[in-house]
């Protein structure tokens, strides 16, 4: 905020020319009662852009000087004043000296006083001023130099507190609280944006009660219009059912049923052309698969030959093997004769050893004789498992199982088992399958649901731990690659487990299912879902599903079989060994001695070492020949087996499907000569309708308006019985009426809709404007109790202030006032106006509170106009009143009238002396200007 430093008048009143010093903190203005010391005020107040005081106006001062132009003009400080940093008031304005002047030219314009302001760099006089060309100078309007000068720091809340009417500065403690926020509203310019909502409020209340009168006549008006409405549908309906009568039989109904007969032929003419092309399709693949017939026959018949070649092969390498083993089992006898021949001759000679070695044997032939009979009772076992299993589809179930089928069968419930119901397309993912459904092989399938209760009473009886289940028939497609897709199924098994079948994807190895993802399975059965991987290797001679499981379990068995055979036989071959040996042992405890025994056979035994190991390696040979024929002959087997499988499934497959297709292409011929009947019908049809209700816009609205021919038949009854029950409307005119009074309504209701729009939105636009406004009343409260109880330390003085209870609402503003306590000299805290304030106190009390309308910590310093502060002040008071004033940051501007106290000087540092013009007189004395020692001097 800028402060004043000089000001001049011309023409301004009753003073010619005068020049005053203002560049102090505190100027006094003295004079008697009317010496023009309101007149210096309104001076300023006009050059600032204010109103006058005491309902005086600029023009009043300019027609007193009788001149043709009167001047104001002010030198003001434009240095930068608050916190460092602070630019200059009149940066804005592009004015960057440390002095701006300002002036005011009042001037006659065609009989009446207008007031121009002006902005000049540095301290320029009126001369200068008047000499400068005008458009050099940017003159300015009243508005446009109030916002210039609110730029500068002349806030409106201080312009408002330097317009205060003469006498209101030292009586504001005298206000009640509604008085003094009314008046602080009033200073900052908040009382009057009060004023215009409550305003707007009322004159929306006037059009709220206009608005409720137009809508009773709007109302009134509106059931004469129901009326019309009401009498004006029944005599529209009446019109449109009889001309939907008309249309629905004469065009409707017709168009409708050609169109049905019409679509229903080319359906059918469809379906035939799909049917024609299926049964093409079915002759084809019929013929592929008898090409694939023929050569899955042709491979049977090649496996079946490979199989017999195989055996023949066999038979020939067995007899070979057989030949060589006899042929090797002399010579291997002598060398073990020989063996046993030098054992005994050693023990020869010496009783004691002799008989250890006959305990020996004897021991060797009791252990021997044991192996045997183990032997041949585990060969037993395995040929009575071998004939259980004849006459058998699938291996025979454990014992538990087979007690749990009694008690079935007993309580009449029918039932299958999951083994009897599953085969295996491929051997190849048997093992596969085998361990998936391994812990599932005796799960019960009940035929009826109705007894699944009753069985799971005997389940739970038995303590049966498998599952018993009344499975519905699913069909489920197997996907791709899926383990479902080798397996077959002879009778109905639950949904969940034809969906884990199908979910488990088959691969051909670990590697190829990592990279696959997903739930797998390799044909060694390691299977990985989502918990991990794992293997369910079930061994074949455990196999269960369908004849191959049978064919293996019955081939492990016969190879176990043939195994134990074999171990017998060895077992007796090491029995004679050993009977020789012991009758030996024997002999020679009586006296007979082996060493005479094999000088006699040396020769036998010699040739016996040298022919022995060309006889064990032909007989190996043989024996390896022979076991691989073996092995190829079990695998020609296999594929031999899945060939004729492969072969009988599709022989079945094809001959199903040539009846399936000889019975389609009957129905087919059937159908084909029924339809050219029913096209030659619609030809006809067709022919008598006209072409534009035929064209297929038309009938997709008709389709569209009536769905069929017969929704169109039913519509025309239901139209034919209201009209012949109804009660209907014949006057022709009260269309036209209702049309006419309908315009009428609409214009009103338009225009009350308008109103009514606009006063809803004006309405709310005031309250949410109020509403967002109170936040800046309270800030306008808060600033002014900080700026109090600033100005309250400064004059030693404890100010309180109660921040008033503000809301949106009428009431609460009304009744809201700002409660300020005062408490001097360390004393009970004093009101505004209770009475108990001295006149010291009093004045300066009005003065903070004055003072505080003015303060801006954003823009520090600033001046004010006090009246008469010092009046009916003592000595002491009126030096604490210029203490207050001398410590505040403002510059002030007071009056006092000459009187004989002379302390109400002692806070000015300078002090203009004002005189009454004398009557004979036509300019009034010139100011007087007493300056304090030591103060700057203008």
């Amino acid at each position: 905020m800028f402060h004043l430093q000089t000001l001049e008048l011309l023409h301004w009143d009753y003073c010619r020319r005068v020049q005053l010093p203002l560049d102090a903190a505190i100027v006094t203005i003295a004079g008697p009662n009317g010496s023009g010391k309101t007149t210096l005020l309104d001076a300023l107040r006009t050059l600032l852009g204010l109103e006058c005081s005491g309902g005086r106006s600029y023009k009043t001062y300019a027609r007193h000087a009788n001149a043709q132009q009167v001047w104001l003009r002010a030198c003001v400080d434009n240095r930068p004043h608050g916190r460092p940093g602070s630019s200059r008031p009149f940066a804005s304005s592009l004015l960057h000296g440390d002095r701006v002047t300002l002036a005011c030219r009042i001037e006659r314009a065609g009989g009446d006083w207008q007031r121009r302001y002006v902005l000049a760099d540095g301290d320029c006089s009126i001369e200068t001023l008047l000499a400068a060309p005008e458009k050099e100078l940017q003159w300015l309007g009243v508005e446009a130099w109030r916002r210039r000068l609110a730029a500068a720091g002349l806030t409106p809340a201080i312009a408002r507190v330097l317009s205060l009417e003469q006498g209101q500065t030292d009586r504001l403690c005298e206000f009640s609280p509604k008085e003094l926020l009314k008046l602080v509203f009033d200073v900052f310019g908040d009382q009057d944006v009060l004023d215009r909502y409550e305003q707007a409020r009322g004159h929306q209340q006037g059009l709220a009660r206009e608005v409720e009168q137009a809508e009773r006549e709007l109302g009134h008006a509106r059931s004469q219009l129901a009326e019309l409405q009401n009498r004006v549908n029944n005599w529209r309906q009446r019109q449109l059912k009889l001309r939907e009568r008309e249309r629905l039989a004469t065009e409707v109904v017709p168009v409708l049923e050609w169109a049905e007969g019409r679509e229903g032929l080319l359906r059918e003419a469809r379906d035939l052309h799909r049917l024609r092309r299926h049964l093409l399709a079915e002759q084809a693949r019929h013929a592929a698969q008898r090409s694939e017939l023929l050569q899955l026959h042709e491979q049977a018949q090649a496996a079946t030959a490979r199989v017999g070649a195989l055996k023949a092969e066999g038979d020939a390498a067995q007899a070979a093997q057989l030949q060589a083993r006899d042929a090797e089992r002399p010579v291997e006898e002598l060398v073990k004769r020989e063996n046993e021949l030098r054992q005994l001759a050693a023990a020869e000679g010496d009783a004691a050893r002799l008989a250890e070695l006959h305990q020996g044997l004897l021991e060797r032939k009791r252990a021997l004789d044991k192996r045997f009979d183990e032997a041949q009772g585990e060969r037993e076992a395995l040929q009575q498992q071998l004939d259980g299993l004849a006459g058998h589809r699938v291996p025979p179930p454990p014992a538990d199982v087979q007690r749990f089928r009694q008690a079935l069968r007993a309580a009449g419930i029918e039932h299958q088992w999951l083994a009897e119901v599953v085969d295996v397309r491929d051997e190849r993912w048997r093992g596969a399958v085998e361990g998936m459904l391994r812990g599932l092989r005796w799960m019960v399938m009940l035929t009826s649901p109705a007894q699944e209760a009753q069985a799971f009473a005997l389940a739970e009886a038995q303590r049966y731990r498998h599952y018993v289940v009344a499975p519905q028939a699913v069909r489920l497609e197997a996907p791709a690659n899926a383990l479902l897709g080798v397996v077959e199924f002879s009778a109905a098994v639950p949904e969940w487990l034809l969906r884990q079948l199908a979910g488990i994807r088959r691969v051909d190895s670990v590697d190829a299912g990592r990279a696959a993802g997903g739930e797998w399975i390799t044909p060694q059965a390691f299977w990985r879902d989502g918990r991990g991987g794992r293997s369910v290797w079930v061994d074949p001679a455990d196999h269960q599903f369908g004849a191959g499981a049978l064919e293996a379990r019955r081939t492990h068995l016969q190879r176990r079989t043939a195994d134990a055979d074999a171990r017998l036989t060895e077992l007796a071959g090491q029995a004679q060994a050993l009977k020789r040996q012991l009758d030996d042992a024997q002999r020679a405890l009586r006296g007979q001695h082996a060493a005479e025994q094999l000088a006699e056979r040396a020769t036998e035994f010699a040739e016996a070492h040298e022919r022995l190991p060309a006889l064990v390696a032909a007989r190996r040979a043989a024996s390896e020949r022979w076991q691989q024929l073996q092995a190829e002959l079990e695998r020609a087997v296999r594929d031999d087996q899945n060939a004729k499988a492969a072969y009988e499934q599709l022989r079945q497959q094809i001959g199903r499907a040539e009846e399936h297709a000889e019975q389609q292409s009957r129905e087919q011929r059937a159908r084909l000569a029924s339809h050219h009947d029913e096209v030659a019908r619609s030809r006809e049809q067709r022919a008598r309708l006209p072409a534009r209700w035929r064209t297929p816009e038309v009938l997709q609205a008709l389709r569209d308006e009536h769905t069929n021919a017969h929704q169109a038949r039913l519509r025309a009854h239901a139209i034919q019985h209201e009209l012949d029950s109804g009660s209907w409307e014949t006057d022709d005119t009260v269309e036209d009426r209702f049309v006419r009074m309908g315009l009428a309504v609409g214009e009103q209701q338009q225009s009350l809709d308008d109103r009514k729009a606009h006063n809803e939105q004006a309405r709310i636009a005031v309250h949410n404007a109020r509403e967002r406004y109170i936040d800046v009343l309270r800030a306008t409260v808060r600033q002014y109790r900080r700026n109090i109880q600033e100005l309250g330390q400064l004059a030693g003085v404890e100010v309180n202030a109660e921040l008033p209870h503000l809301e949106n609402d009428d009431t609460v503003l009304a009744q809201a006032g700002l409660s300020v306590k005062f408490n001097f000299d360390g004393k009970a805290a004093i009101g505004l106006n209770d009475g108990e304030a001295s006149g010291g106190q009093q004045v300066m009390k009005s003065l903070i509170l004055l003072v505080g309308l003015l303060k801006d910590d954003d823009t520090p310093g600033g001046f004010v106009f006090i009246d008469e502060p010092f009046a009916h002040l003592d000595v002491r008071n009126i030096q604490l009143v210029g203490h207050f004033l001398r410590s505040t940051r403002a510059q002030y501007l007071l009056t006092t009238p000459i009187t004989h106290n002379v302390e109400v000087f002692e806070p000015a540092e300078i002090t203009l002396v004002t005189s009454k013009k004398p009557r004979t007189e036509r300019w009034a004395p010139p100011i007087a200007v007493v300056q304090r020692r030591g103060a700057p001097v203008a």
